[in-house]
């Protein structure tokens, strides 16, 4: 009797693994702690109680958002302005969450170079990626300060290190306060940061988000449902529980610095969903807003409807 109890047992979990859904989540860029509820939610069994196996990728060929329009991934991390490029070109992505309902990012420079307010980018070199968005948003933020753009040298440094570029020709970058300016404290380093919305309300947009393509939610909503379900506890978790989270992130990606990992996560847990109802909301406006700040700084030809760009329809409980 005894026998056939545990090979009954057997069989269920045999069926039950083959009965999990597979989906893949490509992230937007190497592991981090705007990723972590999505580790979470693999590592609590959230992923599991709903059906479904998750495997965590990072794109290879191609970015996040070209990888989820053409099918390569289900699911994926990605940002307000990659989707709103993608579906004027035709691209049906659609957002499914704010992962941080603020933009927490902005210009830092280390102290010395005394860059305290946009009018003191005035003869200071700019390291970034060269992209004319990085030079648009130089120019909202430093002609409500009273100066040009034109003022500003503009360098091309791809991903290098700020911290590295920082010491050789670039005076200040590009960064996301959770990650770069929590690494600057625990390096004993102070910086002078501008965040973006401080100056501009059009560059508070939803970076990032997560993401699928209309095809999916079409064809397999409950899909759509089950994981949104999972990613928002995972993120919630995350939210109540910034030390346990960043643990799991780290378990994971081992390769990251502890000491940066938690106190990331101590920041973003309020972060994560800052004033909104719940944890991924967003509001049409904030779509609308940056699509037309895009379209005004000549950034695209062209509009499209940003009521297909984003849905709340899989937050809801």
């Amino acid at each position: 009797m005894k026998k056939r109890i545990i090979s009954l047992l057997l069989i269920l979990n045999v069926v039950s693994v083959f009965a999990l859904e597979k989906v893949d989540i490509v992230l937007d860029w190497t592991p981090n702690t705007n990723h972590t509820g999505i580790y979470v939610a693999k590592k609590m069994g959230y992923f599991k109680a709903e059906g479904i196996e998750a495997d965590i990728l990072q794109p290879a060929n191609g970015t996040s958002t070209q990888l989820i329009a053409t099918g390569r991934a289900d699911f994926g991390v990605t940002y307000q302005e990659a989707v709103t490029f993608a579906r004027l070109e035709g691209l049906p992505v659609v957002s499914l969450g704010a992962i941080i309902q603020h933009n927490t990012s902005g210009f830092a420079s280390l102290k010395e170079k005394g860059i305290e307010k946009p009018s003191d980018f005035k003869g200071k070199n700019y390291g970034g990626w060269g992209s004319p968005v990085e030079e648009a948003t130089l120019k909202e933020l430093i002609e409500k300060d009273g100066g040009k753009v034109g003022d500003i040298n503009i360098l091309t440094t791809g991903s290098m290190d700020f911290f590295k570029s920082s010491v050789n020709d670039v005076d200040f970058a590009w960064v996301f306060e959770g990650w770069t300016n929590i690494e600057a404290k625990l390096q004993g380093k102070k910086l002078n940061y501008i965040r973006l919305r401080d100056y501009s309300k059009n560059l508070d947009y939803y970076t990032p988000i997560f993401a699928s393509s209309e095809k999916l939610i079409k064809t397999n909503p409950k899909l759509v449902k089950k994981v949104m379900r999972a990613i928002k506890k995972g993120y919630e978790y995350s939210i109540e529980n910034p030390e346990k989270a960043g643990e799991i992130l780290l378990k994971d990606v081992p390769e990251l610095d502890r000491n940066l990992v938690i106190e990331s996560q101590k920041y973003l847990a309020s972060k994560y969903t800052d004033d909104a109802p719940y944890w991924g909301h967003q509001r049409l406006e904030v779509w609308e807003r940056y699509q037309k700040w895009l379209y005004k700084n000549n950034l695209i030809d062209g509009t499209t409807d940003m009521k297909k760009a984003f849905t709340n329809e899989f937050l809801k409980d």
